[in-house]
């Protein structure tokens, strides 16, 4: 699918209809970095196939693992049989492929390298190159960040209590408990995406949980997966939130993952007074999924902190357009991660917003945003961070007159499609290529 250079964003017509959404990033990035651990044939349908999982994708097939593709979103993989890479595994700007990659290879008999974009390698890894030399790993990072070189090691399970809740650094630790001897335990200090232990305990693993902490014991054949990947809920984000925002919108989407890590999002939307309705409709690989309608809402503001943070990580770029348009202030804290995604998110959107006519106030941890404010059209910049661009059209949709997102392709690294979604639920976004 084509992906813009640029969206022109015409706003005033209402969003209406059913549709859904790209596949989950989170799950389909392991659904390839599991599969390839489990002998046999995983079959997985609904594949997101976009920018960052393309790349895990290649990174598994250097690793020896055949991959049949039958059509965009359907695949089958050969697992249990890791093959040392001939060349370095370049995860462009994944950071779960990388990080989740790092955990599995530092167990290997073989050594790899591990790569990315420029923006990737602006990405801290120390937080998961630590822990992993706790373990025993032979592990070299460039000052904390990548590429990453690793040897052969054999490593020894350990107890490790995460300093912050991350599903990237968890997920890590336990995937290269997999191939430790004795057990390995993570102790969060709060909720993190869960969509590791869910899928591990699908294929068999020994994983155990009791409040905070999660203990893998190594030893269990994994078996191979036969899923379908819901549609991702931090893609529904930017539709949710524009169905909001946009008057006279009723709109549904559909086949979502409702995983309550992920979740957050629609609690403090709730908090603001959005008319939104959830309905589970099943369970596939242990997560639960359904659809949500979303009506044109009048917000009003809220504080955010705590464990809601973690819930809604993703989700931070777009909640800032909410809350230009609620009545109030809404104040976020503890969400100083925002400062290491793909970007500085606080910086770059309140620096975006801000060409729109938009007052924020930046702090070190979060944001304080006092509505409702008025937009005003303007020329936007994308960022190469697919969050901030997506969240810069739907902004436009609040504006008054034109607003046109630049370097708008980044999309494509988790909602392939985006603009063209958005038209056939009315909106009036224009893609083009750039002059």
């Amino acid at each position: 699918m084509h992906t813009p250079d640029r969206i022109v964003i015409k706003p005033g017509t209402p969003l209406s209809g059913k549709i859904g959404v790209p596949g989950d990033k989170s799950l389909s990035h392991r659904s390839l970095l599991l599969g390839m651990l489990a002998p046999g044939v995983s079959n997985i349908r609904g594949w997101l196939n976009a920018g960052d999982t393309e790349a895990t994708l290649r990174a598994i097939q250097k690793l020896g693992i055949l991959v049949d593709r039958h059509d965009a979103h359907t695949l089958t993989l050969r697992g249990g049989n890791l093959q040392s890479p001939d060349d370095v595994l370049d995860f462009l700007n994944a950071g779960t492929g990388i990080r989740l990659a790092a955990g599995i290879l530092s167990g290997q008999p073989f050594a790899s390298v591990l790569d990315g974009s420029e923006q990737l390698r602006r990405r801290p890894m120390r937080r998961i190159t630590d822990p992993l030399l706790m373990m025993g790993a032979k592990i070299a990072a460039r000052d904390g960040y990548c590429p990453l070189k690793i040897e052969p090691a054999q490593l020894r399970g350990i107890e490790y209590a995460l300093p912050v809740a991350s599903a990237q650094v968890k997920s890590a630790i336990l995937l290269a408990g997999l191939f430790a001897e004795g057990s390995t335990m993570v102790i969060q200090p709060g909720p993190a995406r869960d969509h590791t232990e869910r899928m591990l305990s699908s294929m068999g693993a020994k994983l155990t949980q009791e409040g905070d902490a999660i203990t893998l014991e190594p030893g269990a054949t994994l078996q191979p997966l036969d899923m379908t990947v819901p549609g991702d809920i931090s893609s529904a984000a930017f539709l949710i939130v524009a169905g909001l925002i946009v008057p006279d919108s009723d709109l549904t989407i559909t086949g979502v993952n409702l995983n309550p890590t992920r979740t957050g999002l629609l609690e403090v939307l709730d908090m603001m007074d959005a008319d939104i309705t959830v309905t589970q409709t099943g369970l596939e690989a242990g997560e639960p999924i359904g659809d949500i309608r979303v009506k044109s809402s009048e917000l009003r503001g809220a504080v955010v902190d705590g464990d809601l943070v973690v819930r809604m990580i993703d989700e931070f770029p777009v909640l800032m357009v909410a809350a230009l348009c609620a009545s109030g202030e809404t104040l976020v804290l503890g969400a100083k991660e925002l400062r290491v995604k793909e970007t500085d998110r606080i910086a770059v959107m309140a620096g975006e917003l801000r060409k729109l006519g938009a007052a924020i106030e930046e702090r070190d941890d979060g944001f304080r945003i006092k509505g409702r404010q008025s937009l005003d059209g303007a020329v936007v910049d994308g960022h190469d961070d697919h969050r901030v661009a997506m969240s810069m059209a739907v902004a436009g949709l609040a504006a008054e007159g034109i607003t046109t997102v630049t370097d708008s392709s980044c999309a494509a690294d988790s909602f392939p499609g985006f603009a063209e979604t958005f038209a056939k639920l009315g909106a009036n976004f224009v893609p083009e290529p750039a002059e």
